[in-house]
């Protein structure tokens, strides 16, 4: 890991080596009025605004592989330009700060205009290998979409951000990334459980990279207006961008582009449901038209197997975004989508069998997966019982589901042979309160077991190979939420070593890492309730 991030060296180059190309802003319709003032915005994508310059940045972390991606060195990383511009206090040559305008379906109700609130894009930049990355600060000031609010991010959101776009790109679920965590020297005031306390936080800027942040509200803003011209715009700019392999615009492209935004929306939730990530706040304006993890607000990770869990304070009663409803919150937000591109396609029956293919195509996914969890080659009709009771025993008794699989894939076949004693052994880690099971408990976990080990020998693999492949799929190591507390505790006292530790951590979750050991354990009693360890608001 790199020495302590704030021994920085001078960088004598200009500009990063950026090569910035920013078609964005060159081809789609900008807001004409430059004023940075709260507005409705129309027939435009996009306005133009720079950040906003703070007192004293101090770089925190910076990701390694992102900024390898976008061509830069460690010492590009550790110049104190990189940390003036990924603060928002330079401006380099050929940057065309923006903020985009969109709206959404906030909790199932239409939310009008909500755009880039507190998000600016510095540009788009091509690297050597000819890839388009946008680079964007979340937290940098106000825009015209930040309606009632400052446009500022505070350290604790913002380490939660950096940390987890990272985690999951490495778990291989499609994400936005993270290049670059910078503290401003300023405090920002928060009421972080909306009850009338605010408090003063350190203030950080998170530098978020992606091919696009368009989301599936940024085609509903104008369609709910009426505004077909420039939605035809941005349509046609998106599939020539970025999905240039369906071909010119027509009628057949845009269901072609429809249905491939359904599937790789159906891949990123199935990843999500397998490693035990919940969105917390799966709105249309947080849905990404790539099919990419994007806003990492209210987020947060299954520890105990609980498929009604949401992390979201704000989703507390309703539970709209619960762990085991994000499937269906997929296709409910691509409804949306499909209402929001009608206009241009004008075959709702084409439309409907694109979303009904959806569960299809997602059932086969969940499927395989499934199979993939318990190192089975494929998933077959009579194993829909086995996954059922699987489902059950794991809600026994609180179950780690991280660490479960990861025990389950050390059992051998020959095991089906022991006792029930025996047999649950060495399962009983992932129990939060193991002397908490029954002797019935305990016999339906070792019948299920039994079941289990009878269905592995059907596919007829060893051992070995078996808990090969489901170790490749069944992570070791996630972050959870505690983790993330506890390097947001340090970094607000200003030791960043933690955040960096648990970057390197997050590299490599499928390994065992014995020196990094401690933190594949289960959630400890006291983060049972603590705040930013099991709920979170939308408050940042």
């Amino acid at each position: 890991m790199t020495e302590h991030i704030a021994k920085q060296v001078t960088d004598t180059s200009t500009g990063l080596g950026f090569q910035f190309d920013n078609k964005f802003v060159r081809e789609l319709p900008a807001d004409p009025e430059t004023d940075n003032h709260r507005r409705q915005v129309l027939a435009a994508c996009f306005s133009y605004v720079k950040p906003r310059k703070v007192k004293a940045p101090e770089l925190v972390a910076f990701s390694h592989e992102m900024a390898a991606e976008l061509d830069l060195d460690e010492a590009n990383c550790l110049s104190e330009q990189f940390t003036q511009v990924f603060a928002g206090n330079e401006i380099l040559d050929g940057m065309q700060p923006y903020a985009q305008c969109y709206g959404g379906h906030q909790f199932g109700n239409w939310a009008g205009q909500l755009g880039d609130g507190r998000a600016i894009n510095l540009g788009e930049v091509i690297n050597k290998q000819g890839k388009r990355f946008c680079l964007q600060l979340k937290g940098a000031g106000e825009t015209p979409y930040s309606r009632t609010a400052d446009g500022l991010a505070v350290l604790r959101s913002s380490v939660r951000e950096f940390l987890c776009s990272e985690a999951m790109h490495h778990l291989g679920i499609p994400t936005t990334r993270a290049l670059s965590i910078v503290t401003t020297g300023e405090n920002v005031m928060r009421d972080m459980f909306y009850d009338g306390r605010p408090e003063a936080e350190p203030g950080a800027v998170v530098c978020r990279v992606a091919s696009s942040f368009l989301r599936l509200g940024s085609f509903e803003i104008f369609t709910s207006r009426g505004d077909i011209d420039t939605l035809t715009q941005l349509v046609n700019y998106t599939i020539e961008t970025d999905f240039s392999h369906l071909g010119a615009p027509s009628k057949e492209t845009y269901l072609a582009w429809f249905r491939e935004i359904c599937e790789r929306t159906a891949t990123m939730v199935t990843d999500w449901m397998r490693v035990g990530f919940v969105h917390g706040v799966f709105n249309t304006d947080n849905t990404s038209v790539l099919g990419l993890t994007i806003d990492y607000g209210p987020y947060g990770w299954i520890d105990d197997y609980d498929p009604n869990w949401t992390p979201n304070t704000t989703d507390a009663v309703g539970k709209r975004y619960r762990f085991g409803a994000q499937p269906q919150i997929a296709q409910w937000n691509l409804l949306q989508m499909a209402n929001a591109i009608y206009p241009l396609i004008d075959d709702a029956e084409a439309l409907r069998n694109i979303l009904n293919d959806y569960v299809t195509v997602y059932t086969d996914k969940w499927q395989q997966m499934r199979a993939d969890k318990l190192g089975l080659a494929e998933f077959k009709a009579d194993d829909e019982e086995l996954h059922q009771q699987l489902n059950k025993i794991m809600q026994i008794s609180e179950t780690d589901m991280t660490i479960f699989y990861r025990l389950l894939a050390n059992i051998k076949v020959n095991d089906i042979d022991k006792d029930d004693a025996s047999l649950l052994q060495p399962l009983l880690p992932a129990f939060y309160a193991p002397e908490s099971l029954s002797q019935s408990d305990k016999q339906d976990i070792a019948a299920w077991i039994r079941s289990y080990l009878t269905r592995v020998k059907k596919d007829g693999v060893d051992d070995r190979s078996r808990k090969t492949k489901m170790n490749r799929v069944n992570p070791k190591y996630i972050l959870r939420n505690y983790l993330s507390q506890l390097a947001i505790d340090k970094s607000e006292q200003g030791d960043h070593s933690l955040v960096n530790e648990l970057l390197d951590v997050m590299r490599h979750p499928y390994d065992e890492q014995p020196e990094y050991e401690q933190y594949a354990a289960k959630r400890p009693d006291w983060a049972r309730n603590k705040p930013g360890c099991s709920m979170l608001s939308c408050s940042s």
